[in-house]
């Protein structure tokens, strides 16, 4: 009913209106049955079981012209008969008592409001009909979109119900390894940490045992000078060695023992050894443990190391993956670590041991800095939120300057991630908008039918381009031109490391800094002078001892 008929001056109508056998508007009980046929239920009734008679009527003392009884007290409902049924005076929905009588049940006129419509269009109906203004209250307008905070990620219909399977993995993995690591140093030194000949500050296990286990070592994987090159004999520590005396039967072991997993070529030490025209080592054939560009992702340098690694890898890097999924994650995650280590095989110390996710990490948090330049405009407080990303990214960096740490598997990591995330990422949050591009992280192999997007490359490559902006053909030229630049890059590394082996005068700078002879630490340079070769064993404590 309208508002407007609680304020009409219509006077009250007679307390003994309407007579018995009142037939209602519809001009007899036919017409009544017509209207009635539009709805299946009967109303509701008012009374008692035993109708009042009519000149009995007393109108209730709480009701007044003004109530509105579209909602009823009661929900019972007078049943049907098979008479014709008669239709309500309007009244009754005003506070007025009606007048049935006992073999006559009720009908609607086919405008009134009913009070339960059934049927098939029952639903339409009530939308339709069943509006009562005096309850409308005005709704609270929602944002029309959500800011981003720190440490949030902005991406757009990004999925955060995936489970980060890679992650949880690969924590389980590290830690295994370090419990294997702990297992193994306390069999062959007789302590699970390194204490002699010093304590290893990363509350770990000796270099040694961490070269035997797969540590990215230089001298395992091909051919170094001082190495292959040198004239007399070059005696190895052994993984169980607990002294840098060179005359202890411990400091007396093979490369092949030293480097472990089947041993490698024994450097023939004898005045024949020759050189290329570089005056690099030619002997043939050459180590090539290649795996340790891989292996040394799941090994740490101790405790303290571990730590700070999964506290990472927990936070940030579960976020990451659930946000973007485990395929991608996965490419990053490895290839960032992989990377990280060719670059630092390069161009750190030959006689550095590296080890630790810490290149990957880094490319986890190349793609946390894409996150944020990508929703810039969705974060609450973007300038703060970068400067923030720059202070850990600079801290870190500069502790990679210490003696021992290889800041070259950091570097190497952040950029294969800024490279990567630029392929695997989502496009700016702002071009998605304008290209129409905002649907969820999906996998490789996830149906487009459902979602209405286009198909995948690899299920339909034609329909795949078909129909796309030039605004999007204009990100993946960019894309394309990132993942051919980073994997040209890859090849000529690597091309570099086992063939050129060409380098830098101040490429070392970026791995320590020029005081007290740091950036001499772990140069493997041998002559037939005996201190150096004390040197060399001091060296290979201090180089191998932190990892990356």
């Amino acid at each position: 009913m309208a508002n407007n008929d609680y304020y009409s001056q219509k006077p009250l109508p007679d307390p003994t209106y309407p007579p018995t056998g009142y037939t209602g508007y519809g001009g007899g009980a036919q017409a009544g049955s017509s209207a009635y046929s539009t709805y299946s239920a009967a109303p509701p009734s008012y009374h008692s079981q035993q109708p009042t008679p009519a000149n009995n009527y007393r109108p209730s003392p709480f009701e007044t012209p003004f109530d509105d009884h579209v909602y009823p007290a009661s929900t019972h409902q007078t049943p049907s008969s098979s008479q014709n049924k008669l239709s309500q005076h309007d009244s009754d929905y005003h506070g007025l008592s009606r007048v049935p009588s006992e073999d006559m049940a009720y009908n609607h006129r086919a405008d009134d409001i009913p009070l339960e419509p059934q049927g098939p269009n029952r639903d339409a109906l009530k939308d339709a009909e069943m509006q009562d203004h005096v309850y409308d209250a005005p709704q609270r307008k929602k944002s029309r979109k959500r800011r981003v905070r720190f440490g949030e990620l902005g991406m757009l219909g990004s999925n955060t119900k995936r489970i980060p399977w890679v992650v949880y993995l690969f924590t389980v993995i590290q830690v295994a390894v370090f419990i294997g690591e702990v297992v193994k140093n306390g069999i062959a030194t007789g302590s699970p940490i390194m204490t002699q000949p010093s304590f290893n500050p990363m509350i770990g296990p000796s270099p040694y045992i961490l070269i035997n286990m797969g540590a990215r070592f230089v001298p395992c994987m091909h051919n170094t000078k001082g190495v292959q090159d040198s004239k007399i004999v070059i005696h190895w520590p052994c993984p169980n060695t607990t002294t840098l005396d060179p005359n202890s039967p411990s400091q007396h072991c093979t490369l092949s023992e030293l480097c472990g997993f089947g041993g490698v070529p024994e450097p023939a030490y004898n005045a024949s050894a020759t050189t290329d025209s570089k005056g690099y080592p030619s002997q043939k054939p050459e180590p090539n443990q290649w795996f340790r560009f891989i292996v040394p992702m799941f090994l740490h340098a101790g405790l303290i190391h571990i730590g700070f690694n999964l506290l990472l890898q927990l936070t940030m890097g579960r976020d990451m993956e659930k946000h973007i999924g485990s395929i991608r994650f996965f490419l990053v995650y490895i290839s960032s670590g992989i990377f990280g280590f060719v670059m630092g095989g390069n161009f750190a110390a030959t006689g550095i041991s590296s080890t630790g996710a810490s290149g990957s990490l880094f490319g986890v948090i190349a793609l946390t800095l894409l996150d944020l330049l990508y929703s810039w405009r969705d974060r609450v407080n973007p300038v703060k939120d970068l400067l923030l990303i720059f202070l850990d990214i600079i801290i870190s960096f500069v502790l990679g300057l210490l003696p021992g740490l290889d800041n070259f598997s950091h570097i190497g990591g952040f950029l294969m991630g800024l490279a990567l995330g630029i392929c695997v990422l989502h496009s700016p949050n702002s071009l998605r908008r304008r290209i129409g591009e905002d649907t969820p992280y999906a996998q490789v192999d996830t149906s487009f039918a459902s979602q209405g997007t286009p198909p995948s490359f690899f299920k339909n490559p034609v329909g795949f381009f078909k129909g796309r902006k030039p605004l999007w053909w204009a990100w993946w030229l960019i894309r394309a031109g990132a993942l051919i630049l980073v994997f040209v890059v890859f090849i000529l590394l690597l091309n570099n490391f086992y063939t050129y082996h060409n380098t830098c005068s101040w490429c070392k700078y970026l791995s320590c800094l020029p005081v007290n002879n740091w950036c001499e630490t772990g140069n493997l340079q041998i002559t037939a002078n005996q201190s150096n070769k004390r040197d060399l064993f001091g060296a290979l404590e201090k180089a191998a001892r932190f990892g990356a």
